[in-house]
């Protein structure tokens, strides 16, 4: 007992002056500017940071995409698979936790044997081992810190894909309501067409038309019921697409056409610091640097022996019935230090791989963050260009449409020809084309930016 006591004392001792070798771990330095180039002469009109109180896309107030984002998390099979490779992953931080503490083991036994001078002997046996490698040089440790850091880093890919996901579908939904819109001043159109060729047919049957105005007519209003049907394709794609997003097949799934919505909400941008803790890409980054700073603890350790302490507590004999004797007891327990002597370079290639693959996961970390940066630098100038020109495009088509009535009374009274009537027409629609492309655009815009600013999501939501 005396000696057990002296063992537990040493080793008490050397489990008290034990460190983790390797670098502790320190985020990489990235210095932001004070705000976004692209802001300036950019004022929010209506300032509501809504990214920090809910689900993002309630910004913009459309019940049907409210219906369609909350199937995201359900359905869609990308964060599905990213859930699973979280599981995975802190699977990986239980496996290295294990480490901490001693392998137990049992077994029993029974063996029938003889020799030519001997009749034959059954022996049974019974007994239990336990084995505990010491975590002396934070071996252990640095692992467990290295696969906590990848299991918060396969956390933020799973709220990368989940955003990337609902930005996708919040995209392809306007562009849907985009279709629909567009579907309804081709329908428009389509209808004035019309009415001008009765009216050229009627002036053609009264001698104060040509032949000539009629067919333009004629041309004219096929172009544009070509241009209607048209329309029907895109309109199919992107519901299709919406379906796949939400884990639905196409054949079960539709939309029914609603008015687009006509204004744009505004997305406080914020200060370009907080991207380092609102984007999951960002934060997918910096938790890879962590793990590979823990890999070189890993690495270094393998320079020192390991202490592993072992013990058995046997009983071997026969009978059965007087197995668990003393004189059939065999036990053993102390230490023993094992370390490497010669391994031609190896630790110190392992090493050096680890340090490369750290200063790897720091350049791919900042890079990160400026990318993120370009992101929202060019959604704020996609946006505040695109307000501009809308305000424009909206005087445009109140111009194209006064023109082309006063181009229609004047054709009446015969004092221009059919071609203008086509002209103003042609540049009504081309105007209310143009201008519904800036109202989808912003509103993709929008989500864009709410998306390079992470959505809401925040690194203290990482375990």
């Amino acid at each position: 007992m005396t000696a057990l006591r002296s063992i537990g004392v040493a080793i008490l001792c050397v489990l008290a002056a034990a460190c983790a070798v390797g670098p502790n771990y320190k985020r990489p330095g990235f210095e932001a500017m004070a705000a976004y180039k692209e802001e300036a002469g950019w004022k929010p009109t209506e300032p509501a940071d809504i990214l920090n109180h809910g689900p993002w896309w309630k910004i913009f107030g459309d019940a049907d995409l409210d219906e369609l984002e909350q199937k995201i998390d359900i359905s869609n099979q990308n964060v599905k698979a990213a859930a699973a490779a979280v599981d995975q992953a802190r699977a990986l931080v239980s496996q290295a936790r294990a480490g901490f503490f001693p392998t137990i083991g049992a077994s029993v036994g029974r063996t029938r044997g003889a020799t030519y001078a001997a009749p034959p002997l059954t022996t049974d046996n019974a007994g239990a081992t336990v084995t505990w490698n010491l975590d002396i040089w934070g071996q252990t440790r640095r692992t467990l810190e290295s696969d906590v850091a990848s299991a918060q880093s396969s956390a933020a890919a799973l709220a990368l894909t989940r955003l990337t996901a609902q930005s996708e579908l919040a995209t392809d939904y306007f562009e849907l309501r985009a279709q629909d819109q567009l579907q309804r001043l081709l329908d428009g159109t389509v209808v004035a067409q019309e009415k001008s060729l009765k009216i050229t047919e009627s002036r053609y049957h009264y001698g104060v038309a040509a032949k000539a105005d009629v067919v333009s007519a004629q041309a004219q209003l096929l172009s544009s019921q070509a241009q209607q049907v048209n329309a029907q394709i895109q309109r199919g794609i992107l519901e299709h697409a919406i379906a796949a997003l939400i884990g639905q097949q196409p054949a079960a799934f539709s939309l029914k056409p609603t008015p687009m919505r006509t204004d744009v909400p505004t997305v406080p941008p914020g200060l370009p610091s907080t991207l380092l803790e609102r984007r999951p890409d960002v934060a997918q980054a910096e938790r890879k640097v962590a793990a590979a700073s823990a890999q070189i603890g890993v690495a270094v350790s393998a320079y020192f022996p390991s202490l592993t302490l072992a013990g058995s507590d046997e009983y071997t004999g026969s009978p059965l019935s007087k197995l668990f004797t003393v004189p059939n007891r065999i036990w053993s327990v102390g230490p023993s230090l094992v370390g490497t002597l010669f391994d031609a370079g190896l630790r110190h290639a392992e090493v050096a791989q680890a340090r490369a693959a750290y200063e790897a996961s720091v350049d791919s970390y900042r890079q990160t963050v400026l990318s993120g940066l370009q992101q929202v630098e060019d959604q704020l100038v996609t946006l505040r260009v695109l307000e501009k020109q809308a305000v424009i495009e909206e005087e445009a088509v109140k111009a194209s449409r006064e023109a082309e009535v006063l181009t229609l009374n004047q054709y009446k009274a015969g004092t221009v020809p059919y071609s203008s009537v086509i002209t103003a027409q042609t540049t009504t629609l081309s105007s209310e084309q143009t201008a519904l492309t800036v109202l989808s655009d912003r509103l993709q815009a929008s989500v864009a930016l709410i998306e390079a600013l992470g959505g809401g999501w925040n690194t203290s939501q990482l375990r």
